[in-house]
């Protein structure tokens, strides 16, 4: 009798669970995905703000994006710090400038999708995961810096100043760089100097100004050996990533974390 009571048990479980498509939510774990990466745009709050005085786009820059603007207006810009009352005015006069309200423009206009950029991150840091699990995914987010830095590594952030992005043929940038260095400054290089970055902001190198240059470069070639890896390119292709390469492939056992942090340089000069 009490077998039968069981059965009778079971199956109005079942009933239930089908008549309601309940999902085992406990479970989902098992097969969620990986995190998806997608690129704040910061930078068209800040363009609103620049073109157009949007206070409300202001507020929100400072409410969403606290650490980002702080970062921008102190330590790029160098406009003052944002606790003073005047600092919006400041911030929206330099930007009333005409070469940079173009930049601006010109920014927005090459950078009204992304979503080229958001599968190519979200492919090597999946890449990533398999080599760091415990990687911290940044929030990678776009701004416009005024020709600033084009990189900005922060806690567990990643900023691109797309102004820096805008093509090798740009008309401003002819002013101001040489053709080796506007040769870098393509949509195409976003992404590999953003993973490039934040690696070196995970191995950083020991007293690194004091190092002598074939030490800084070695290293530099390793994490840029990594960064081909994960994005499954050759983005980078020095005699130092050359050389790494070489290396790995000669001891493809090598533990990848443990060699990216090795001070021990020697191994990959001789494969130079």
């Amino acid at each position: 009798m009490r077998r039968f009571i069981y059965i009778i048990i079971f199956i109005c479980i079942q009933i239930a669970f089908c008549s309601c498509e309940y999902k085992f939510k406990a479970f989902d774990f098992l097969y969620s995905e990986p995190q998806k990466i997608e690129i704040c745009r910061y930078d068209r709050l800040e363009s609103q703000y620049l073109t157009t005085s949007d206070f409300s786009a202001l507020q929100q820059m400072n409410t969403d994006y606290p650490m980002e603007t702080r970062t921008l207006i102190e330590d790029m810009l160098k406009l003052g710090e944002v606790n003073d009352p005047e600092i919006n005015k400041i911030f929206l006069t330099f930007y009333q400038d005409s070469t940079l309200q173009t930049l601006i423009s010109d920014a927005e206009s090459q950078y009204a999708n992304v979503d080229d950029l958001n599968d190519q991150f979200n492919k090597a840091f999946t890449n990533l995961q398999k080599i760091y699990p415990k990687i911290v995914i940044p929030r990678i987010y776009m701004q416009i810096g005024a020709l600033d830095q084009s990189i900005i590594i922060g806690n567990s952030t990643i900023g691109i100043s797309i102004d820096k992005y805008l093509g090798e043929d740009y008309p401003l940038y002819r002013k101001y760089y040489p053709e080796t260095q506007r040769k870098t400054m393509n949509r195409k290089n976003i992404v590999p100097d953003a993973i490039c970055f934040y690696l070196m902001s995970i191995h950083q190198m020991p007293n690194f100004d004091k190092r002598p240059q074939i030490e800084r470069d070695i290293h530099l070639g390793k994490i840029m050996w990594l960064c081909n890896k994960v994005l499954e390119e050759k983005a980078f292709d020095t005699k130092f990533v050359k050389a790494t390469e070489k290396y790995m492939r000669c001891h493809p056992k090598t533990d990848i974390t443990k060699f990216i942090q090795d001070n021990d340089f020697s191994v990959i000069i001789k494969h130079m």
